[in-house]
């Protein structure tokens, strides 16, 4: 019996044996020390500044108007006896061109009959004259003889007449060239509302042409686009002095280019829009052979490129790393953020010029940033790459131990 309950007590002994040693093992192990995860930097994607010397470019649009808009409107009345045939909508015409001709025969009868008038105007003075002098021998030794016994208000009289007659006479010319109705100038017909035979009065509208000389586009810039132009508002650039613009559009499937000159600004800022108009004029818009086949044709929108002023010594950067408020983030050397405002020059699609708060060499962070904070550690992506290689190579020599 005893030897029965010693062989079974082996086991349980045993048992207890290895669990005291486990707890005891447990309890005086090593413990190791507490590890504080350090957060990781933020990683950004950043672009130098770098110092540069350049001529920005403005971009604005516009619609290419006439310089010069006339209606043609009958100064004389009488029937259209004849039409040019350039006198249609989009017809051609050239300075003196006669686009319509009025009949003129009532016109040609009144410059018959003043110059008859005329003539015999010019008989009463001579022969007022005439008197005057007859009237001045006889009446030599008088003392004080009255202007009526000289004659004078005789001759008076036959001057003014005579005057009365040549204006006469040149009116009724006048009226006589106004039946011969052309312009001044080269230039197009938008819209014609004559025909042949029609009577037409004083005041009636013929038509309506525009000026091919000079096209001329509207265009609206920002304050900050003038600073980028180096004009003041007001500004007027005649001859060379004005700003060179190119004007761009497709025609027919095509992109065709113009080049004209920024003529000037309006000295006042538009009201609604809070923005000041300038004007760009082209020399010859029709002419095709100068502009490649292509006449800038007036409705025509097209987008105009205005060089600026040469920005010596400016810093560039990429047009991502500007953000709200003409801010830029900075990562500085401790890789910290560093939140500048600036000063900006001009801004495109693709670069801004600042003038001030950025050096050149200052790495410009170009990627979204959440919750940005002045102060907080970045890191840009290549300095997280090369990071990541150097743990890589540390940890190398203990995976070749185990």
């Amino acid at each position: 019996m005893f030897t029965q309950l010693r062989r079974a007590a082996w086991p349980i002994g045993i048992g207890l044996a290895g669990i005291a040693v486990f707890s005891l093992l447990q309890i005086t192990k090593p413990r190791p020390a507490p590890k504080v995860d350090v957060p990781r930097p933020t990683v950004v994607e950043v672009v130098p500044a770098i110092r540069a010397t350049s001529r920005p470019t403005v971009v604005a649009y516009g619609e290419v108007r006439p310089d010069v808009r006339t209606q043609l409107v009958a100064q004389v009345g009488g029937r259209i006896t004849a039409i040019a045939s350039s006198f249609i909508e989009g017809g051609a015409f050239a300075p003196g061109e006669v686009l319509l001709s009025i009949e003129d025969t009532d016109y040609r009868a009144a410059v018959d009959e003043q110059r008859a008038r005329l003539a015999a105007a010019r008989v009463d003075h001579e022969q007022a004259l005439a008197d005057a002098d007859v009237a001045k021998r006889q009446l030599a030794g008088q003392k004080n003889p009255s202007p009526l016994a000289l004659k004078k208000p005789q001759v008076a009289r036959a001057e003014s007449s005579l005057r009365a007659a040549e204006t006469a006479l040149s009116l009724a010319q006048t009226n006589l060239g106004r039946t011969q109705i052309s312009l001044p100038f080269h230039g197009r017909v938008q819209s014609q509302s004559a025909d042949l035979g029609q009577f037409v009065t004083p005041g009636k509208q013929l038509g309506t042409v525009f000026g091919t000389d000079v096209a001329e586009v509207r265009l609206a810039f920002t304050d900050n686009q003038l600073s980028a132009l180096g004009i003041p508002i007001g500004f007027l650039g005649e001859g060379d002095k004005g700003l060179a613009t190119t004007l761009s559009a497709v025609v027919g499937g095509e992109i065709y280019q113009w080049q004209g000159r920024l003529a000037g600004l309006d000295a006042a800022i538009d009201p609604t829009t809070r923005t000041v108009y300038g004007t760009v004029r082209i020399d010859k818009p029709y002419d095709v052979e100068a502009w490649n086949g292509a006449p800038l044709a007036v409705g025509l929108y097209v987008d105009a490129e205005v060089e600026g002023r040469l920005a010596l010594d400016a810093i560039q950067i990429a047009s991502e790393g500007l953000r709200a408020g003409d801010e830029v983030f900075v990562l500085t050397g401790e890789g910290l953020l560093d939140v500048r405002e600036v000063k900006v020059l001009h801004r495109n699609r693709n670069t801004v010029l600042l003038a001030s708060g950025v050096d050149a060499g200052d790495r410009i962070i170009v990627s979204a940033i959440r919750n940005p904070i002045s102060g907080m550690r970045l890191q840009s992506v290549g300095d997280a790459g090369l990071a990541e290689s150097q743990g890589a190579t540390e940890q190398a020599p203990d995976d070749n131990e185990v």
